[in-house]
């Protein structure tokens, strides 16, 4: 069955990045599968190359060497533009930092990777996702009239619109207050489910975590360890310190 197979494959990853002195080995022969239709909560200490190992995923970086599989296409096999192609269909991506264009609407911000991807009613399509967030009366408001809550999930819209297969989040509550970031995960998780998604998260919030499927903890560049969520590790994680 499709829900079976993994949908993320990567086998001994190497990535170096910087040069000179302040050139660092940052993941170190990783390996690594995420199974079609999961959730995956990516954990570590700062440095560890978690986030990193995010953006190999997305294809924001090449890596050294190693192959990495998504959606069983080799991204080491295709060019720049091939990859941005393929990123855009198959991978959403929402950061820390909501990386919103200030002088465009909600809508506009939206409607971009569908314009870019040819969609005809892009504007209609963003409009529906929007409203789909909660924020159908924010249509044509600009980032700087948003509160950081409502920005973020501008963000997850625009991630969304174009129904990717996987969906990765890099600290995506980081600059949010407690509560507006519970709201902001509850809203990931319900769109993972209800679009049949991949979910691969990075945080620092191991009670997070532990509400995925599977944990993965990096250490030093590698897979320290990678559990399916249980009943006792999910109590085991939410009574460490974040």
């Amino acid at each position: 069955m499709q829900a079976e197979m993994p949908i993320i494959s990567i086998k001994d990853l190497h990535l170096t990045l910087g040069t000179g002195a302040s050139k660092v080995h940052v993941l170190k022969g990783l390996d690594l599968q995420i199974d079609f239709g999961k959730s995956a909560g990516i954990v570590g200490p700062s440095g560890s190359g978690k986030s990193t190992l995010l953006m190999v995923i997305g294809g924001l970086e090449r890596p050294d060497s190693g192959k990495i599989l998504i959606n069983n296409q080799d991204l080491d096999e295709m060019s720049e533009d091939e990859l941005a192609a393929f990123r855009g269909r198959n991978i959403g991506i929402v950061f820390q930092s909501f990386h919103l264009i200030p002088n465009m609407t909600a809508l506009e911000n939206v409607a971009v990777p569908l314009e870019l991807s040819g969609k005809k009613n892009a504007m209609k399509l963003a409009a529906d996702e929007l409203g789909a967030v909660g924020l159908g009366d924010r249509l044509n408001h600009y980032p700087g009239q948003l509160s950081g809550g409502e920005q973020q999930r501008v963000a997850i819209a625009r991630a969304l619109a174009p129904r990717p297969k996987i969906l990765i989040a890099d600290e995506p509550t980081g600059n949010l207050d407690d509560d507006t970031g519970e709201q902001i995960i509850n809203l990931l998780f319900e769109k993972q489910r209800e679009y049949s998604m991949t979910l691969a998260l990075v945080t620092h919030n191991n009670a997070l975590a532990a509400r995925c499927d599977d944990v993965i903890r990096v250490k030093s560049g590698t897979i320290d360890i990678s559990q399916t969520v249980s009943h006792d590790f999910e109590t085991q994680l939410q009574a460490q310190h974040v």
